[in-house]
């Protein structure tokens, strides 16, 4: 997501400065890649790259693709075979052994389809369809565009429950569709919220951990009863501040699926009212700074308090927070939480990736 905001933002720099741009998308891999569909990567007739559609071994050609598709004024799409160790052409031999099919459009202050349907992307808590439409057999390459307006280009009636079938699954998907004598496929790409982390406790500690969630791309923001150490001084990368009293600050929490959140005010009573408001609430990852007992006393007080504890998921509780990496210093606390906050989200269990017999990505 955060890719995804910096190429907005190079977009609309370019454009204000008068320079030409195109925009190259990963639409299908075949094999390993080392970035999957769905990536992205702005090219200005300057040379100026922003994004990322490879390791690096792609971007040179595709500088030159994506300033041949602008002086051309029409869509280009480029097949690169990493498999082939004899074609050095590009020069991709870091043994990817993959096949890497990329788009590139050309865009203009009068068609900018493909930067507005990112541009929604970043705006929203609720998951996005970015669509791409080309063509294996040189017919027309519609381009990046929106569900929505994908869905009212669309005249066919089978292609048009294909899609609403397809989109159902709430992921990323890749079909194609014979349209007269043009094959035509289509890549759905789901697009979800970037993480949401709520961040209690203004401390020292706290600022490697914002800063480094800022870097993941995740919206961040921070909590404390204190306004000497919750303010933007103190912490300039922050979405949001919020100063107050717990009972204050529960009022104006928001969560979904894609949201965590971290206690780690070093102040034991705040926590406590804070986690006691946030045990009955609907959120996916609420972490706790401190040992093993600090968390067994916590929810202790929280029963005596009256809160029946019977009933609730404490299995979002995550206390002691972070995962197991030898974590000593604020920093490394810092990336051990953002690890396991991601883990949670992504529902994923982390292990080595060499112990993987399966690919390192899904499949879509």
């Amino acid at each position: 997501m955060q890719e995804s905001s910096a190429i907005v933002q190079a977009y609309d720099a370019a454009i204000a400065g008068g320079v030409s741009c195109a925009l190259a998308t990963v639409v299908y891999v075949q094999g390993s890649s080392y970035r999957r569909p769905g990536a992205r990567m702005l090219v200005t007739e300057t040379g100026q790259m922003t994004g990322a559609i490879s390791g690096g071994c792609l971007e040179g050609d595709a500088l030159r693709k994506a300033v041949l598709a602008i002086n051309q004024g029409k869509n280009k799409l480029v097949v690169y075979d990493t498999t082939d160790e004899e074609d050095a052409s590009v020069g991709i031999q870091l043994g990817c052994n993959g096949i890497v099919s990329i788009l590139f459009e050309p865009l203009t202050t009068h068609d900018s389809q493909p930067i507005e349907a990112l541009r929604k992307t970043l705006h929203t808590r609720i998951p996005q369809w970015v669509c791409t439409v080309y063509s294996m057999n040189h017919g027309q390459h519609l381009g990046t565009m929106n569900l929505n307006r994908l869905s009212a280009s669309i005249q066919d009636s089978m292609l048009a429950n294909l899609v609403l079938e397809q989109v159902t699954k709430q992921r990323s998907v890749h079909f194609e569709f014979q349209i007269e004598e043009n094959q035509q496929m289509f890549f759905l790409d789901y697009c979800l919220p970037p993480i949401a982390l709520y961040i209690v406790g203004a401390g020292n500690d706290a600022i490697p951990l914002l800063k480094m969630a800022q870097l993941l791309g995740w919206n961040t923001t921070l909590i404390d009863g204190r306004l000497t150490h919750a303010n933007s001084q103190r912490f300039p990368e922050a979405n949001v501040i919020i100063v107050g009293k717990p009972n204050e600050v529960l009022e104006k929490l928001v969560f979904d699926h894609r949201t965590a959140l971290v206690l780690m005010t070093h102040n034991y009573q705040y926590d406590l009212a804070m986690l006691e408001g946030l045990l009955t609430m609907n959120l996916p990852y609420i972490g706790l700074l401190g040992p093993l007992g600090k968390r067994i006393r916590i929810l202790s007080e929280i029963q005596d308090r009256g809160l029946d504890l019977s009933g609730l998921d404490l299995d979002k509780l995550y206390g002691p927070t972070g995962l197991d990496l030898g974590a000593e210093t604020a920093n490394q606390i810092a990336l051990s939480i953002c690890a396991e906050i991601m883990s949670v989200i992504h529902k994923t269990d982390p292990i080595h990736l060499k112990l993987k017999d399966s690919p390192i990505h899904s499949v879509q």
